[in-house]
């Protein structure tokens, strides 16, 4: 298939003030919704054509639910906007002094900018955790987590070394902020309820579970009431959580 080249982003000027959104995240989607009456044009730019809601990827990497569950196309969500414009691509050059953004698309004038990228994974300077590990940030990283646990458990099936049959069934989830505290408890859920089913000949309780917080508590941010309840629901569902670790 040719490559296609897009050189313009066939935006026109409609003589009102333009509001260009980069991140069809949280942010971004809050902001093109309050500005829904206002006299603007409203134009997204976000690398996907589709808005995904983070705080269910773990469902997702756990086969708890589907990808289209979580996922949200914006040209659906915002159909009956006047004046709004989704446009995919990625922002390679910001150019204040000219009111001008670069973008894979093309080039586009603005009168107003809001950067809402969101963030990157940050592993907080460990290096071989960044190197040796698996993110979860986006829909495609929850089906690779996803894959990964089944793929592993089904060559854990097939293989005679027991060492390396244990290793295959372990999991270590680094962080105990809520996305951990959610995958380990996901995780353990299947270790009690599915994974027995779907494998019987597996001897599930050489299936651990490591969660690694290096702060004192989990769910730093919220109570301290939240914080032990989830680490005693964790701790009584076979997770191993390691603290100041």
């Amino acid at each position: 298939m040719p490559k296609l080249i897009t050189t313009h982003t066939r935006i026109a000027d409609l003589g009102k003030p333009r509001v260009i959104i980069i991140g069809g995240g949280f942010g971004g989607l809050e902001l093109a919704k309050a500005l829904h009456n206002e006299r603007v044009q409203v134009v997204l730019f976000d690398r996907h054509n589709h808005h995904t809601f983070q705080p269910l990827l773990y469902q997702v990497a756990t086969s708890g639910l589907e990808t289209n569950s979580i996922v949200f196309p914006f040209r659906k969500r915002f159909a009956t906007y006047q004046d709004f414009y989704f446009r995919m691509g990625e922002v390679t050059a910001i150019k204040p002094e000219e009111n001008y953004i670069e973008t894979s698309i093309g080039g586009i004038r603005y009168d107003y900018l809001v950067i809402a990228t969101g963030a990157t994974t940050n592993f907080y300077g460990m290096d071989e955790v960044e190197q040796n590990s698996m993110s979860m940030k986006t829909i495609t990283d929850a089906i690779k987590v996803r894959n990964r646990v089944l793929r592993n458990l089904e060559i854990a099936l097939l293989t005679d070394d027991a060492e390396v049959m244990n290793s295959l069934m372990d999991y270590v989830i680094v962080g105990g902020g809520p996305t951990g505290v959610e995958l380990a408890g996901a995780l353990s859920e299947l270790k009690r309820n599915v994974f027995p089913k779907d494998y019987k000949e597996l001897d599930m309780s050489h299936m651990d579970i490591h969660l690694v917080e290096a702060g004192p508590r989990l769910l730093n941010g919220m109570s301290d009431n939240a914080s032990a309840k989830a680490q005693e629901y964790l701790e009584g569902m076979g997770v191993k959580v390691h603290l100041n670790c």
